[in-house]
């Protein structure tokens, strides 16, 4: 393990836990396996499929975030990452393995962060293809509530643009 990247990882989260240090070894695997660093713009891409502290070890240490686009949610709830070199065309999603329960939580965050990446994860390929990069989308003003929000996200009910928050989708049931 880096200490330099651990404890950037440290004060970018705020505090050390089991769960950083996944994120932290989830980045460290994807660098091991793609070849990959930092991240300037979009050319490395994390698809994460939870909302957990891990995911801010992957923004510490790659610069994958929501903001540049090249940080996207699929909310499966697990800890599994993919991650999609866009220059090479490569891509590896990792997944945990199961958790030795016999361990507390001090001992398992320094398992985490020195057992070599193959006892955390299992490796394979994503079942989806390389999200296409971000867009910039025209703000459209919601007639109801006069908020902001792009394009892409605006309804159209009873002839009026209204955002998410004021759409009220039409269900009978099914």
């Amino acid at each position: 393990m880096n200490q330099e990247l651990w404890e950037k990882a440290v004060a970018f989260h705020g505090h050390a836990c089991p769960g950083l240090a996944i994120g932290v070894k989830a980045s460290e695997a994807a660098v091991l396996k793609l070849g990959i660093g930092q991240s300037e713009d979009e050319e490395i891409v994390c698809v994460t499929e939870n909302d957990a502290c891990g995911v801010d070890g992957v923004q510490a240490i790659l610069s994958c975030t929501m903001g540049k686009g090249n940080l996207l949610y699929r909310g499966t709830g697990k800890q599994a990452f993919s991650f999609f070199n866009r220059t090479t065309g490569e891509k590896i999603r990792m997944c945990m393995k199961p958790k030795n329960h016999e361990m507390d939580r001090e001992t398992y965050m320094h398992y985490l962060l020195d057992a070599p990446v193959e006892e955390i994860f299992e490796f394979s390929v994503p079942d989806f293809d390389l999200p296409e990069k971000a867009r910039i989308f025209n703000t459209i003003y919601c007639e109801l509530c006069g908020e902001g929000a792009p394009e892409h996200k605006m309804h159209l009910q009873e002839g009026k643009k209204v955002c998410e928050d004021c759409f009220k989708p039409y269900n009978r049931g099914w």
